[in-house]
């Protein structure tokens, strides 16, 4: 292990087990961003005019940036395998809030579908789904150091890849407009620019 890590790692798991409400707020988090964010997609699907098909394209490549990210990071791990903190680090040094198998440490796959949930909305989505995705986000990387489970640099490269899928998606969006109008159709929903230029 580096001392980037080391002395990172330190910074944010001191405060764990010793901030009850911090100790409730970043848990949640690390754990269970996945079912907020899907709570939020669904929201947003929802609530979202009728007519409004240009932002729902959005929610998709928001979508699919997450699952490529993680996709790239199942190869990654493969290629190179770093042991998480817990299984490296002496007892009593470290701060263990939640439960997590001692699987590949690096990329944190929970920072990188965050991050690509939250690149892919930044200036094609509404105001509240981006800034909602991001906080998210943000707070889901703090919570993966807080909590014990990553190194600094697992959240770095995952907040990197992330990112660049978020905006990677964006150049490709045009082949998956078939799938958003597919979801159009399905809920009764607005007709895409893509079907009114034809």
């Amino acid at each position: 292990m580096n001392s980037f890590d080391l002395q990172g790692y330190h910074m944010f798991n001191q405060f764990a087990g010793h901030h009850v409400l911090l100790d409730r707020i970043f848990p949640f988090f690390a754990q269970y961003s996945l079912e907020v964010y899907i709570i939020l997609f669904i929201i947003a699907w929802f609530t979202l005019p009728k007519s409004e098909a240009r932002q729902r394209h959005a929610l998709l490549i928001m979508g699919l940036s997450g699952v490529l990210g993680l996709i790239i990071n199942i190869l990654l791990s493969h290629l190179y395998f770093r042991p998480r903190p817990f299984t490296v680090l002496p007892k009593g040094t470290f701060t263990q809030l939640i439960p997590h198998t001692a699987d590949a440490s690096f990329p944190s796959d929970h920072t990188t579908g965050s991050f690509g949930f939250a690149a892919a909305s930044w200036g094609k989505a509404p105001k509240w789904i981006t800034i909602s995705f991001t906080i998210l986000a943000v707070l889901n990387a703090i919570g993966r150091l807080y909590v014990g489970v990553h190194w600094p640099t697992d959240v770095i490269a995952g907040i990197i890849i992330g990112t660049l899928c978020g905006r990677l998606l964006w150049k490709f969006s045009s082949f998956f407009q078939p799938l958003t109008d597919f979801g159009l159709r399905l809920f009764h929903y607005g007709i895409s620019e893509h079907n009114d230029s034809k």
